[in-house]
């Protein structure tokens, strides 16, 4: 056998490969975790849904670097599929949201690189990372094994591929958050199946029927699924009950622990949003949140859930699509993140203004207005000098 037959020797059909990505595996709960079956608690779906779309709204540029610092390359091929439109039916948007998703998720994304040639990249094709298979070969260069609809195996080198990882342990595959706290998100699911068998229940307690003769086991069986067809759920709330042949009903309590999963629900639902590094107050959560600590609470997520994602993004560009990574560069443009209040950023540019860092022109690019005449001269305060320079005249 060759090395790939012997690397990629363990077969799946399709089937086998969807089936267990939408299963997923057993939680301590009984609840059986996968990517998918998360989606449904609402926590995960607005973490995932904030991260990857504020990661797909941001500017990004590929940008040259100069003897001044830096411009943007507009005529570089990468510019344009990164900025606009990466293949024939999705946008730049699209792209990025889906790969972030994956990444949240999964902890790998992976788009098929197609070459025009050496230095031109054509499109980038997104592909499933739970059809994905990656190995590394005896001289530790990787290798991906993509696994088709249509059941077709089909083996790309690492040049071929953009695969950005999330936290990894072995420095190849990136780990699933959803696998690594598959309890915590167990737990959601259990908690939130519960709220709903009870609601369909008109969230009242079960009753008790009392008959004051022995029933057989048929008689009680008809007996119960006649009530409940009656009465059960909530479209059947409030209706009037007639009882026969001496029967009575006793309605159970709710007991305080039936009355905490709300409480359980709250807590899972900061946990998972901490599991993303998402504030509370972007997944609805305004429990904590005031006027005062809001607004640092979105630069924390600038600063400690979004710009490591793009970082990541940056570097795995860099490494795959960039054939001249010293003169070229991508760049996400963080700065709408981090903005504050109208009077904040006022405020702020009149101190890089009057201390002589900022231009009118660089104030006006970064309010996205157009440049005026003589806007890029720099100001310097007259009552600041060199440490030792004689004391000016004027």
């Amino acid at each position: 056998m060759s090395i790939l037959d012997r690397l990629f020797s363990r077969k799946s059909t399709p089937d086998q490969i969807l089936r267990s990505a939408l299963l997923g595996s057993s939680s301590v709960s009984g609840a059986y975790v996968s990517a998918e079956s998360s989606m449904r608690i609402a926590a995960v779906h607005a973490s995932v849904s904030v991260i990857s779309k504020t990661v797909a709204s941001l500017p990004l540029h590929v940008y040259e670097r100069t003897s001044t610092g830096k411009q943007r390359a507009v005529a570089h091929p990468l510019y344009e599929l990164l900025h606009a439109s990466p293949n024939a039916w999705q946008t730049s948007f699209e792209f990025r949201s889906m790969m972030q998703w994956n990444l949240c998720l999964r902890g790998n994304a992976f788009a098929l690189i197609v070459w025009a040639d050496r230095d031109r990249v054509l499109e980038l094709i997104p592909l499933h990372p739970d059809r994905m298979t990656v190995g590394q070969l005896d001289d530790l260069t990787l290798t991906y094994e993509y696994l088709r609809p249509n059941g077709a195996r089909v083996v790309f080198p690492a040049e071929e591929i953009l695969h950005i990882r999330g936290l990894s342990s072995d420095g190849i595959l990136g780990r699933s958050v959803i696998s690594d706290a598959r309890d915590v998100i167990g737990i959601a699911q259990a908690t939130q199946e519960y709220a709903g068998r009870l609601f369909k229940n008109d969230a009242t307690p079960g009753v008790v029927i009392q008959s004051p003769k022995p029933l057989g086991k048929e008689a009680a069986a008809r007996l119960r699924d006649s009530w409940n067809d009656a009465f059960a759920g909530s479209g059947n709330a409030r209706r009037t009950a007639v009882l026969e042949d001496g029967l009575t009903v006793e309605k159970l309590s709710m007991t305080a622990d039936d009355a905490q999963f709300l409480e359980t629900r709250k807590f899972t639902r900061s946990e998972i949003a901490g599991l993303f590094g998402v504030p509370a107050h972007l997944i609805g959560d305004l429990e904590r949140s005031t006027f005062s600590n809001i607004e640092h609470q979105g630069i924390e997520f600038a600063t400690h859930c979004i710009r490591p994602w793009v970082v990541n993004w940056e570097q795995a560009i860099a490494r795959a699509l960039l054939t001249a990574p010293r003169k070229y560069f991508a760049e996400f443009n963080l700065d709408a993140l981090t903005r504050g209040d109208l009077k904040s950023r006022y405020d702020a540019y009149a101190i890089g203004r009057n201390w002589g860092w900022l231009s009118a022109n660089d104030i006006r690019a970064l309010e996205n207005m157009n440049a005026i005449d003589g806007g890029d001269t720099y100001l310097q305060p007259l009552n600041m000098q060199r440490a030792g320079a004689p004391a000016a005249q004027e």
